[in-house]
Formats: structure tokens, C-alpha cells, sequence
């Protein structure tokens, strides 16, 4: 067990004209304490490609954990052409656009297929994604798959969809996040979780560690302070400390109420 740094989801910090937002996630990470930030680089409910940013090379040379969530609306695994052929496009964008800022990985949620179409099709989708990027290289940072909330139709939501789709992806150096949220909305045992998902996936290279304001089983995804939430404060101690790696708060709250939730994490994981 190693230094568990804990980082903040701050968004992306920037002005409508591309400029730096009262310093951007930097000075936002200063006020908070915090040892990374994860930041979007574009809207998050569009298809926009991100845009160079004036502080990619203080973000690279910051020393901080810089983690990149790519927008929602990505959805590589969809039989939909019109969703799948631009999420793969904006995918790569983002891929480079991360490593830009010296990004350590790009988050991505699993997504899903149409009620009425084979769960395989979703996982040869996303192989189809790492394979077509592998002929040209690979991505320049690692694509980070992240668990789901809800929908059967889900590639990352169960454990044994996770299972399939690890099939797929495995072999081309996937990673994972793990969303104690949304892991709780879909009825894993957060007592056990992170020794089941490391023996599917093999890793685990992020936690999300966010509480619940739901109970467990519930397929909803609404997130929770660290301590005012559904999911036992300790229980969400223990993930971080078996998972052993970077965390990132996405838990509603001012920088006041985070620098309290890192100081409160830091303490509890030594």
C-alpha cells in the first residue's frame, strides 16, 4: 500500500472565449488541497472537440494527478452508426487532447446497446474501437472504462457484462474506473468489489469515490457527500484502500466541503 492521492472533479475551468476561469483547475486545486483534478476538456453533453487550452503545459508540469473525462454522449458500443462512428472520432480527439495536458488516463463510460440487440455486438464495438486505434498506434493515453449506474442493455453496469466486455478489451491495455456510486446503484458488494472487479478486469487504475443519495440496487445515479449519503463513509475508506490507487470526489459540495472530504480521506488512509 502506497500514498493514495485524492483529486476533485473541477470541470473545465475556462471562459466561453477559451480563457482561463479565476485561474482554472490549478487554483482550484490549490484551495482545495488537493494532489489532482479531473477535468472535462469540452461540453460534456455535446460532440464539440476540445480546444487547446493556455494551461496545458502549467497542467503537465503541475505535478498533479490530471485525469480527462470524456463527454457523456459518447457511446462507442451502440449498433446506432449515428452515435457509434462520431463517439469513436471524438474518442481518439480526446484521447490527444489529454495527453496534451499530460493527462494520466481518459475516462469513459461503458454505454450501451438498443433493448433489442445482442450485448456481444456492444463488446465487438468497442473491440472494433481499440483495434482500429491500434493499427494507427494506439491511444497516446490510456482509455479508462468506467462502471455504470443503470440499463440492462449496459456494457460495464454488472459484473459479468463487465466480464464479457473485458473479453473484448482486455488485450488491448483497457482500464477501468470504479464508481462506488454507481457500483452501489447497481448492487455490487462494496465490501468485496474491489477483489471482484480485479479479478475480471485485472486492475483497477481509478475510484470515483463518491456516496450514494439512493439504496443500493437502486439504478440511480445521484451522488452523495463522503459522509452524508447511503453507503457507509467507512465502506467508501475501505474501496480507497484496497484499491490502492488515485481517487477522484465527484460529490456535491463547495471547495470548502471537499478540502474537508480530502483532509477527512487523508487521515482515515494514513
Amino acid at each position: 500500500m502506497g500514498w493514495h492521492p485524492i483529486g476533485v472533479h473541477v470541470g473545465a475551468g475556462l471562459t466561453d472565449d477559451g480563457e482561463l476561469d479565476t485561474g482554472g483547475p490549478l487554483a482550484r486545486a490549490a484551495e482545495m488541497d488537493s494532489d489532482g483534478v479531473q477535468v472535462f476538456l469540452a461540453d460534456p453533453q455535446g460532440w464539440t472537440a476540445p480546444k487547446p487550452r493556455p494551461d496545458a503545459e502549467d497542467l503537465r508540469a503541475s505535478g498533479l494527478v490530471v485525469v480527462v473525462h470524456a463527454p457523456y454522449v459518447l457511446n462507442v458500443a451502440t449498433t446506432n452508426n449515428r452515435i457509434r462512428i462520431p463517439s469513436r472520432k471524438l474518442l481518439g480527439t480526446h484521447a490527444e487532447a489529454a495527453a496534451a495536458v499530460g493527462a494520466r488516463g481518459l475516462v469513459v463510460h461503458g454505454g450501451h446497446v438498443l433493448a433489442a440487440d445482442d450485448p456481444a455486438t456492444g463488446v465487438d464495438n468497442w473491440r472494433k474501437t481499440f483495434s482500429r486505434q491500434a493499427d494507427e498506434g494506439g491511444f497516446p493515453v490510456p482509455v479508462l472504462i468506467e462502471n455504470t449506474a443503470g440499463g440492462g442493455n449496459a456494457m460495464a453496469r454488472d459484473l459479468d457484462a463487465l466480464a464479457r466486455l473485458w473479453d473484448g478489451v482486455g488485450e488491448f491495455g483497457a482500464g477501468f474506473v470504479l464508481d462506488t456510486c454507481h457500483a452501489w446503484a447497481a448492487g455490487w458488494d462494496l465490501s468485496t468489489v474491489v477483489a471482484d472487479v480485479r479479478a475480471i478486469t485485472g486492475r483497477i487504475d481509478l475510484v470515483h469515490l463518491n456516496n450514494s443519495r439512493d439504496p443500493a440496487g437502486s439504478s440511480r445515479d445521484r451522488h452523495a457527500p463522503i459522509t452524508d449519503g447511503e453507503i457507509p463513509a467507512e465502506l467508501l475508506v475501505e474501496v480507497a484502500r484496497a484499491a490502492d490507487c488515485p481517487v477522484v470526489l465527484e460529490t456535491p459540495g463547495d471547495a470548502a466541503s471537499h478540502a474537508a472530504e480530502i483532509a477527512l480521506l487523508r487521515d482515515a488512509l494514513g
